[in-house]
């Protein structure tokens, strides 16, 4: 008994020391958002005076509402490219090209950034020079990119989730009558909404979080906010930059549990049904 209760506090030890080296930087970081110092590793009270001085950032504003526009369009398109490249992987086990047709959706998950940013600025300088789209390089641009590698991480979950789906049920459909179209609408569709929400919420979270793509592909008519954040974190961190990262976090901790509510709520109708 004392050797398994030793094991037990062992394993719960390291387990709160790996989740402290993960969040503990982030709960000092939204901390130190309230603190009423301008020195960001001194506390003087607390305050929000910084989330007032966030407030009156006008750049700030258009880089975030920037990067916004730019994640939700290009976490759509994401989502529909690969979505289809993801059911065309794992329903169709033989077309012409699928070799590198997979390879191609892989290679984005391995090939570093600088490298994938870089090949992108060069197809869009080509393209201008050959067809004249894009012309000149912004929002347009870095929602091409963020899609190009978002699809590919939606493309994966898809076809993880259609690998474990139960086609009799599609099959039962058919044979009672319905159209495929009806059956991948009200059964295919629903019962891969996990990995829907899953794919589109992770596409949405990287091209916010994208600094290395965004800066090959984009011109001064677009500045994103990760953009926005490192040039003004050269010059040395500000409580600004606290307080933006603490407005982040509550938004994507407000979406991230949305989507465990809707995907908890479809799988409860799911049993019950």
């Amino acid at each position: 008994m004392r050797r398994g209760g030793g094991a037990l506090a062992l394993r719960g030890g390291v387990l709160a020391l790996g989740f402290g080296f993960l969040y503990a930087p982030i709960v000092l970081l939204v901390l130190y958002s309230f603190n009423a110092s301008r020195l960001v590793t001194v506390w003087a009270g607390f305050s929000t005076r910084w989330y007032g001085e966030l407030a009156k950032n006008e750049g700030f504003h258009a880089a975030a509402l920037t990067s916004l526009e730019v994640a939700l369009m290009a976490a759509s398109l994401a989502l529909v490219l690969g979505t289809l490249a993801g059911f065309s992987m794992a329903r169709f086990s033989r077309f012409p090209g699928r070799p590198l047709f997979g390879f191609a959706l892989v290679a984005p998950l391995v090939v570093p950034e600088v490298i994938l940013g870089l090949s992108l600025l060069l197809m869009f300088v080509a393209g201008e020079s050959v067809i004249g789209w894009p012309r000149g390089r912004g929002i347009v641009t870095i929602t091409i990119a963020h899609a190009t590698f978002g699809a590919c991480f939606v493309s994966v979950l898809v076809r993880a989730q259609l690998a474990g789906f139960d086609r009799t049920l599609e099959e039962a459909a058919l044979d009672l009558g319905a159209r495929p179209w009806t059956v991948l609408a009200r059964i295919t569709v629903p019962g891969i909404s996990p990995a829907l929400v899953s794919g589109w919420l992770l596409a949405f979270t990287l091209s916010l979080d994208d600094l290395v793509i965004a800066s090959f592909v984009t011109g001064p008519s677009a500045t994103t906010l990760p953009m926005a954040v490192f040039s003004s974190v050269r010059l040395g961190v500000s409580p600004e930059v606290n307080a933006l990262a603490s407005l982040f976090l509550a938004v994507v901790f407000v979406l991230v549990s949305l989507a465990f509510w809707l995907m908890a709520r479809a799988e409860r109708r799911r049993i019950i049904s």
